[in-house]
């Protein structure tokens, strides 16, 4: 997982392109092949806790807006902070994938090297975002099972 930066959201656009699906809860994903042997992976934009999309914006217009924006020096429509945590990726069909290949694979694809990386709790994390209705950043609780 990588914390939200404006490199990471240029990376997102120049690698990745446009989002596979955006939610009204502020996630972006993108569905792609670069798991250890093509293995299909999830990307996850994770929102911050109780996201609010930027003023003026459909939900399917706000990475490409703050994309853009970072990637030209414009204005960006709401500040970087305000809208994501971090990036996840993780295999999208329950594959079982050790954690130091997809590691490397994603550093790979994104060009970036992820922030921390091991086995995490996805039922757990987003049992307790969904009791407190999007209050909680998944990002620190990845962070918090990831840390040592």
């Amino acid at each position: 997982m990588w914390q939200a930066t404006p490199a990471l959201i240029i990376a997102l656009d120049e690698r990745f392109g446009e989002p596979t699906d955006a939610y009204v809860n502020g996630s972006q994903t993108w569905l792609r092949d670069d798991g250890p042997g093509g293995a299909t992976l999830e990307w996850r934009l994770h929102p911050v806790a109780a996201y609010q999309r930027p003023e003026g914006l459909d939900t399917y217009e706000v990475f490409s807006a703050v994309a853009l924006a970072l990637g030209t020096g414009g204005e960006v429509p709401a500040p970087l902070e305000s809208m994501w945590d971090g990036l996840e990726a993780f295999p999208a069909h329950d594959d079982e994938i050790e954690p130091a290949p997809l590691a490397a694979a994603v550093e790979e694809a994104l060009g970036i090297e992820p922030d921390a990386a091991g086995l995490v709790d996805h039922a757990a994390i987003g049992d307790t975002w969904e009791r407190s209705r999007g209050q909680v950043s998944i990002i620190d609780a990845l962070l918090t099972e990831l840390s040592p």
